[in-house]
Formats: C-alpha cells, sequence, structure tokens
C-alpha cells in the first residue's frame, strides 16, 4: 500500500501486467537503437521489455520512489530515468517513438505535447483508456482532424481489465499513431 495508507486502486495506478507488457512491445515492432520514451514508467513493465528490444528508454517517471527503482533496477541498461511531469517533458530534439502505458488522467495532455508542431515523434504505441482511443481514431477528439493530416491514427491490442493490477473500472486499447512515410 502507499504511504497514504490507500491501496494501488485508490489513488489511480494501475500496472500493466508484464505479460501484457511484453505484448505492446512485441506489437510495436521496436528496432535495436531506436529512442523510445515510456511516460509513466512505473516500476518498468515496459522499460523491461524495451531494453529487451535493443531500445534507448527514456523512461518517465513522476513518483518519486518509483523513479528512485527504476534507478536501480535498469542501472546497467540502456535506460536514462527522468524525474517529471509528462505535461513539463522536454521532448527529444532527434526522432523518437513512444511505447507508454501513461497515466489515464494525463491522456489528452500527453496527447497534444506527443503531436504538437516541431514534434520529432515518429510513432506511439499508448495504453490508453479505450473510450479515448475509440475518440481519437474518429476524429472526435478535439484537434484530432488537424493531427490526422501528419499522422495515421488507430486501435492495436485491446487489453482487459485483468492485464492491470489492480483492475481498473474501464476498458483499454493500444492508440497506434504513426507518421506516414511521405515519398518525394
Amino acid at each position: 500500500m502507499p504511504g497514504s495508507g490507500q491501496a494501488r486502486g485508490a489513488w489511480g495506478w494501475h500496472p500493466l501486467d508484464s505479460r501484457w507488457a511484453q505484448r505492446v512491445v512485441d506489437s510495436a515492432g521496436i528496432s535495436p537503437g531506436e529512442l523510445v520514451l515510456d511516460v509513466g514508467a512505473g516500476l518498468g513493465a515496459l522499460t523491461a521489455p524495451l531494453v529487451r528490444a535493443g531500445a534507448q528508454v527514456v523512461a518517465v517517471e513522476l513518483h518519486p520512489g518509483r523513479a528512485d527503482r527504476l534507478r536501480r533496477r535498469f542501472a546497467d541498461a540502456p535506460v536514462t530515468v527522468v524525474r517529471a511531469d509528462a505535461g513539463d517533458l522536454r521532448l527529444p530534439s532527434r526522432p523518437f517513438r513512444v511505447v507508454s502505458s501513461p497515466p489515464y488522467g494525463i491522456s489528452t495532455s500527453l496527447l497534444k505535447r506527443l503531436l504538437a508542431p516541431g514534434s520529432r515523434l515518429v510513432s506511439a504505441d499508448l495504453v490508453l483508456q479505450r473510450a479515448v482511443v475509440n475518440r481519437w481514431t474518429a476524429g472526435a477528439a478535439p484537434g484530432a482532424a488537424r493531427w490526422s493530416q501528419y499522422y495515421d491514427l488507430s486501435i492495436g491490442i485491446r487489453l482487459p481489465r485483468k492485464a492491470f493490477t489492480p483492475p481498473p473500472h474501464v476498458d483499454s486499447a493500444v492508440l497506434l499513431i504513426r507518421r506516414p512515410t511521405r515519398r518525394t
């Protein structure tokens, strides 16, 4: 239990099961050497399979205790742990990918940041609330129509509630964001 005495689910943290995390990373098709952000890294459920895939990982975690545990766990791996709020995150200046299971409460602000003009985002595989994924892929989210001219958005893996501990009260899916390759 957290220091507050409440169970994890009471304060909104629903870590992804390691088997489902591996499925998410496998479906992302990470290549060795790619720069990948794991926003809301928690204790590294997605970070570990990203490292095994050969990625250079930036694990972003706001909670100080979890950030410290990430630093210790991945001390000998190509992982940079950044303790930051996703809303204040400075994006890489070189092309990058995102494979992440961020807190559902930051979904819209994270998407706006990743898709902002000048972003070097190549692709993202984001585990989000299924309703949010549906809104974005249907073009019904604020700004989705504008971003759809630069990115392809689609629905990836659907995750059952039991893919998390404790299970959330909502369904989840992976929002796939891909920058199309332009032919000249």
